[in-house]
C-alpha cells in the first residue's frame, strides 16, 4: 500500500466547508466500496479526486449525489448533519452532478437541453405556453459566458463538440442554483483543445463561488485546475494536500501504486 500523501486534515474542524463527508462507508454485501473517506469542498475551490479504476471514486461521487446511502458516516452540509434519501433530495440541497453520459438528446436544440423539463412559460392555466425567447435569450448568456459562442439557440447539441456539451452540462447546472457541482470525469473522451475549453469552464465556475469535485485520473489535467488533491485507493483516502504541498509525479505515483511497483521490480531483478 502506498503512503499517505500528507498527513489528513481534520475534517470536523472544518467550518468554512460547503459540504463535509465523515468517515464514509458504503458496504454492497459482503464488498466494501468505502471504508471510512473523509472530504471537505469549500466555496469557490477545485477539490480534485484521484484514483485508479476501482478506487472509490465513483460510489463515493454517488453517494455525495445522494444515489447510494452511506453504510456509516455522516454527511454536513452548513455544519448540519443532512441525508440524503434520493438524488432530488441532493439537487435540492445545492449539489448538481455531471456524469460522463451528459443525459443530452443530440437531434433536440441547445435550447432544449439546457432546461431539460424546466421551461419557463407564459401565459395561464389551459393557455400556458413554454416562453421560447426568454430561453434562447438565457441559453445563448450563459453559454455565452462560459466562453462558448453558439451560432443560434436553436443548434442541435449533437453538432457540439464534445467539450462544449460538457459545458452546456456545466452551464445549464450553475444557471439551476447549483451551490457544488460534481463532474465525473468531464475529460476522459477529449482532445487536448476541447480538454483545455472544459477545463477553462472549471475555473470560471470556482471563481463564481461553487465549490468543485473534478473527479479524474488524468493527473495532468488535475494539476491544472485543482486547488486540493485527494486520492483514493481500494476504498480509503491516501489522504489530502493542498495545491503547492504534492509534485504531479507524486500524484502519479500515489494513485499507479508507485511504491508496490517499485517493490516488484526490486523483487525481480529490475525487469518491471
Amino acid at each position: 500500500m502506498s503512503e499517505p500523501l500528507v498527513e489528513m486534515r481534520d475534517v470536523h474542524t472544518d467550518d468554512a466547508s460547503l459540504i463535509e463527508l465523515r468517515e464514509i462507508e458504503k458496504h454492497f454485501g459482503a464488498v466494501i466500496a468505502l471504508a471510512g473517506v473523509s472530504v471537505a469542498v469549500h466555496a469557490g475551490e477545485c477539490h480534485c479526486l484521484l484514483g485508479d479504476n476501482g478506487a472509490g471514486k465513483s460510489t463515493f461521487i454517488k453517494t455525495m449525489a445522494g444515489v447510494h446511502k452511506p453504510t456509516s458516516g455522516q454527511i454536513y452540509m452548513g455544519g448540519q448533519p443532512v441525508t440524503f434519501e434520493s438524488p432530488r433530495d441532493a439537487m435540492m440541497a445545492g449539489i448538481a452532478t455531471v456524469y460522463q453520459d451528459l443525459a443530452m438528446i443530440p437531434l433536440m436544440s441547445v435550447t432544449r437541453n439546457f432546461w431539460m423539463g424546466r421551461e419557463p412559460t407564459k401565459g395561464w392555466g389551459p393557455f400556458k405556453f413554454i416562453d421560447f425567447r426568454h430561453a434562447n435569450e438565457v441559453t445563448m448568456t450563459q453559454m455565452a459566458d462560459m466562453g462558448i459562442r453558439l451560432r443560434e439557440p436553436n443548434q442541435a447539441v449533437g453538432t457540439l463538440s464534445g467539450g462544449e456539451r460538457q459545458t452546456v452540462a456545466i452551464a445549464r447546472a450553475v444557471y439551476f442554483g447549483a451551490k457544488i457541482l460534481i463532474l465525473d470525469e468531464p475529460t476522459s473522451a477529449l482532445g487536448v483543445r476541447q480538454t483545455s475549453n472544459v477545463l477553462a469552464t472549471i475555473d470560471r465556475v470556482r471563481k463564481a463561488g461553487i465549490g468543485v469535485v473534478f473527479i479524474t485520473h488524468n493527473v495532468r489535467h488535475a494539476m491544472a485546475v485543482g486547488d486540493r488533491y485527494t486520492v483514493l485507493n481500494r476504498g480509503t483516502t491516501l489522504g489530502t494536500a493542498m495545491r503547492g504541498e504534492i509534485k504531479a509525479d507524486e500524484l502519479q505515483d500515489m494513485m499507479a501504486g508507485g511504491q508496490e511497483l517499485a517493490q516488484l521490480e526490486g523483487s525481480l531483478g529490475g525487469t518491471v
